[in-house]
């Protein structure tokens, strides 16, 4: 296995999935207004709908190209542009939010999350299954075989996802303020940014040799 590579991705998982958007709002509204226990629920459907996402895109992978050099280096470069509009718009959210430290107020919603309602709002999103499409392609080669590293590749998006869900649960408390919202996305930003752009000066590096 390459253990550098996947290092690599486990970072930008981390700091992907970190970041503040629909799945962490939920989580963290279901733990202000239903408690903990629905919270780690929406949490289990969030990741089952991470699953389906993958399947669907190892499967695309798999069916609509060869796994050659070109090919991945041509979606890599996708990836990493895609990575770093997801940082672009992380920053330009952050430098635009308001910097005041007052408590993040959750509407009052009864009942919210849960397994079913986690999965929905994972699946939901039309851009996840084109960057889970464009970002496995770069990690695939960390073991000789495609069907190998896909489970790695999967099984390490779950652990860090519920992981890091679970941290939004438990440190509700802690983070549930404008402020350190605010400082949360921009280093997450920042640091999206600095990889794709490290990726897209490899991937073209590539391409053009």
């Amino acid at each position: 296995m390459n253990t550098a590579l996947t290092a690599t991705y486990a970072l930008t998982v981390l700091l992907l999935i970190a970041t503040p958007g629909p799945v962490v709002a939920l989580i963290v509204n279901t733990a202000a207004t239903s408690g903990s226990r629905k919270a780690l629920s929406t949490a289990i459907g969030t990741n089952w709908a991470s699953l389906v996402l993958i399947a669907a895109a190892a499967w695309i992978i798999m069916t609509s190209a060869a796994v050659d050099k070109t090919w991945l280096s041509g979606m890599s470069l996708l990836g990493c542009l895609f990575i770093a509009y997801i940082a672009i718009t992380t920053l330009r959210e952050a430098l635009q939010a308001p910097a005041l430290d007052v408590p993040a107020q959750a509407p009052e919603q009864p009942g919210r999350g849960g397994l079913l309602q986690g999965f929905m709002v994972g699946i939901s999103n039309p851009k996840d299954i084109i960057f889970f499409i464009s970002f496995f392609p770069q990690f695939i080669q960390i073991t000789e075989s495609f069907g190998k590293s896909m489970v790695v590749l999967s099984l390490l998006w779950i652990a860090i996802d519920f992981a890091v869900l679970s941290l939004y649960i438990f440190a509700i408390g802690k983070i549930a303020s404008q402020r350190s919202n605010r400082i949360i996305t921009l280093a997450s930003g920042i640091a999206l940014l600095l990889i794709a752009l490290a990726g897209l000066a490899y991937n073209i590096k590539e391409l053009a040799g």
